[in-house]
């Protein structure tokens, strides 16, 4: 199995949302649809596998101070309400042209999965033609730069050999991890890098932590402190890593927790807690949202109480966000 990272360099877009009937594979611009939904559904699919417009003139104003005006042929006005929708209309059609691949996208970032049988690559490798052509016709420009290739493989059988990727006459980079959405995806889908990498970050703050305290802050400004600089770092995304990370990299983040705990003079509430806790409220919110691409993983049993278990073999896919999460649902009813 392969997947592909693109970068389209568009011009950035915020407000707005796109109405439910749009793409249910673009995560951005959408009521309840986040970051962890897209990061979520890419690795549900990867451990499943393994188990034009018009002209228009546009400046930047600043103050008083104008830039000179620039025409433009393409693409959606920065800033602008409409952007997110006009955007979301202008992908509609950048889909998956077969069964064994999928587009997942989060704004302009896109990553095509594809799955890989008996070393037949055809599939996998037209996908990533069909896309370069639509951008072409659709006047969008791939940066080939920042595109990555990661090609996921736990099987335990004699090393194979993959055909390189190439855009627009470019090799494409082939990485061993690569950053997606803040979340580092490494191609053994273990998270000891990326949890090495909040670890870090989080302990940088404790500097600053420390420092309130010694100028005698009271506890209720420390532990706000730490809520948004250093448990924001450490919970980013929580509910599509925390499952499957090691024992030992639980342990090293927890260290962290603690040393919080110790200069706020306070108890602070522990990672395998808020890992549970937004399991639960991550699975009620797209239980609640038919529109969202994950709804129809949570089926009720004839019951109407329980949730239908996901079927899993590897401990990979029972550990991922899904399984855990029906199974958070199960024992809160």
């Amino acid at each position: 199995m392969s997947l592909v990272e693109l970068q389209v360099p568009l011009q950035s877009m915020e407000g707005g949302k796109a109405p439910a009937s749009m793409d249910p594979l673009q995560f951005a611009y959408r009521h309840n649809h986040f970051t962890d939904d897209a990061i979520a559904h890419l690795l549900h699919i990867i451990l499943t596998h393994l188990d034009k417009g018009r002209d228009r003139p546009q400046s930047v104003q600043v103050g008083n101070c104008a830039s000179s005006t620039l025409t433009l042929s393409t693409g959606a006005p920065q800033g602008c309400v409409l952007s997110p929708l006009l955007y979301s209309l202008y992908t509609y059609d950048c889909t998956a042209t077969s069964s064994s691949n999928t587009i997942v996208k989060f704004a302009d970032d896109t990553v095509v999965v594809g799955l890989i049988s008996d070393n037949d690559e055809r599939a996998y490798l037209e996908e990533i033609k069909h896309l370069e052509n639509w951008c072409q016709e659709n006047n969008l420009l791939l940066n080939v730069s920042k595109t990555k290739e990661l090609i996921v493989d736990c099987s335990k059988k004699q090393e194979r050999h993959y055909q390189p990727v190439r855009i627009s006459g470019t090799t494409v980079e082939r990485v061993d991890s690569f950053r997606y959405l803040g979340v580092h995806i490494s191609q053994d889908l273990s998270w000891s890098r990326h949890t090495s990498s909040l670890a870090k970050k989080a302990r940088q703050r404790l500097y600053h932590l420390r420092r309130l305290r010694d100028f005698r802050l009271p506890s209720k400004v420390l532990r706000n402190f730490y809520t948004c600089t250093i448990e924001s770092i450490l919970t980013g995304n929580i509910t599509v890593w925390f499952g499957n990370s090691t024992k030992q990299d639980r342990q090293a983040l927890q260290r962290v927790v603690r040393s919080a705990e110790r200069i706020t003079h306070s108890e602070l509430p522990d990672l395998q807690t808020t890992y549970y806790k937004r399991c639960q409220t991550k699975a009620r919110k797209i239980v609640k949202d038919p529109t969202h691409p994950n709804n129809r993983l949570f089926s009720l049993l004839r019951s109407g109480r329980r949730f239908r278990s996901l079927k899993a073999k590897t401990e990979r896919l029972k550990r991922s966000f899904f399984p855990q999460a029906i199974r958070a649902l199960n024992q809160g009813n």
